[in-house]
């Protein structure tokens, strides 16, 4: 690590509803990388809020495996974070309901930012509040359901469809109202999904509009030095990270220290990278009750992530693509050079998903009105049903 030195805290704790986090990080969900073990590897190297993956409501009520899996927290977890996902608000309310009666998390996020076809096609995530009246009705379902034990709600939202259809200020003044305990932006349309660069702009213009609540800003945070620099151009009350942390889970770390006025950061040589490949490795083990090869399958997506930057050839790369076993994974590990210091800025910046702008697919004649036509709510009843799963 570099030097310590101490200045002036950059923000006070994150306040969401009766919740404080010391440090005001929140971990976005992401399908497929924090599952409860990415979420420890996280919070075993700084503060903040982690958030489960994506889950879908129906999945929820109907209780299946993986639903129950998803929402899993550790025992020592604290605050239980998950977010659910939907289209018809009777069965938003159903899952929130279960959620909170069985006592499964102390905080709910709701999804209206994922970008991708097979969710905004059925007409949720990203596209969902163009739809202004559903995007109230369900904020409105699970408020009332969370709020009678104190869980509070928070919505994750897009700028909109695209750049004709945007969606952000009227969804964040609705979502205050309707009782949400912070609102999130990802700086991005539907559209652009992750190519370009987030608009930090109107996370400046969301704080300007939601007053009551905080405002989280979400996009484009590759290093601690990002968050400090989107919390001084927007005036955002906290940060949303996502893929900058696939990879590297000491970004909390920093962060924590960024916001606490440290200039500490954590540079990994290959050791300490080799060592937290296996730790992860452990935890998805169990994670998956035991079960190396799943647990190891799971892994093989995070190798390029950590291995950004460093000297590790291609053959070793592809053999940590194949990984069966725990001790497949220490065997090719102890092969690296782990006396390899950290390589600087070719481990940093973009990571995971980037890929260009395009249609959004949308329901038949989503855009040509933002009110629900009797013959729509009809068919986003039927994409709720046909719907499962995280």
């Amino acid at each position: 690590m570099e030097p310590m030195t101490t200045t002036t805290r950059l923000l006070p704790p994150l306040r969401i509803g009766p919740l404080e986090v010391d440090t005001p990080v929140v971990l976005a969900p992401m399908a497929g990388v924090t599952n409860a073990a990415f979420r420890r590897l996280c919070r075993e190297h700084g503060g903040g809020l982690y958030v489960a993956e994506m889950v879908t409501s129906r999945a929820l009520v109907e209780r299946t495996p993986e639903s129950l899996r998803i929402i899993a927290h550790d025992p020592d977890e604290t605050p239980r974070s998950v977010q659910v996902y939907g289209v018809d608000p009777a069965t938003i309310a159903a899952a929130v309901r279960m959620i909170a009666e069985e006592d499964r998390a102390d905080h709910i996020d709701m999804n209206f930012g994922c970008p991708v076809p097979k969710v905004t096609r059925r007409g949720g995530g990203a596209v969902l509040p163009w739809k202004r009246d559903l995007f109230k009705e369900i904020v409105r379902a699970a408020v009332r359901e969370a709020s009678k034990f104190d869980i509070p709600v928070t919505v994750k939202m897009r700028k909109g469809v695209d750049d004709d259809h945007l969606t952000y200020l009227d969804a964040g003044r609705t979502a205050e109202k309707e009782g949400a305990a912070a609102v999130a932006l990802h700086a991005r349309t539907a559209a652009e999904y992750y190519s370009g660069n987030a608009d930090w702009e109107a996370i400046a213009r969301l704080k300007e509009t939601v007053k009551s609540v905080p405002v989280l800003g979400n996009g484009d945070i590759w290093q601690a030095e990002d968050a400090v620099r989107m919390v001084e151009q927007t005036g955002c009350d906290g940060v949303v990270v996502g893929r900058g942390c696939m990879g590297r889970p000491w970004l909390f770390a920093d962060l924590q220290a960024a916001f606490e006025g440290r200039e500490d950061r954590v540079r990994p040589g290959l050791r300490m990278v080799a060592d937290t490949i296996y730790r992860h490795g452990e935890l998805m083990v169990a994670h998956f009750d035991d079960d190396e090869d799943k647990g190891m399958r799971e892994l093989r997506k995070h190798m390029s992530w950590y291995l950004k930057g460093y000297p590790v050839g291609g053959e070793v790369r592809r053999s940590l693509g194949l990984i069966s076993t725990l001790a497949e994974l220490r065997e090719i590990l102890d092969t690296l050079d782990l006396e390899a210091g950290y390589p600087g800025e070719e481990a940093e910046g973009p990571r995971g998903r980037q890929g260009s702008p395009r249609v959004p697919s949308c329901p038949e004649g989503w855009l040509d009105t933002q009110d629900i036509t009797p013959d729509l709510e009809k068919r986003l009843r039927e994409a709720e049903l046909s719907v499962s799963g995280g």
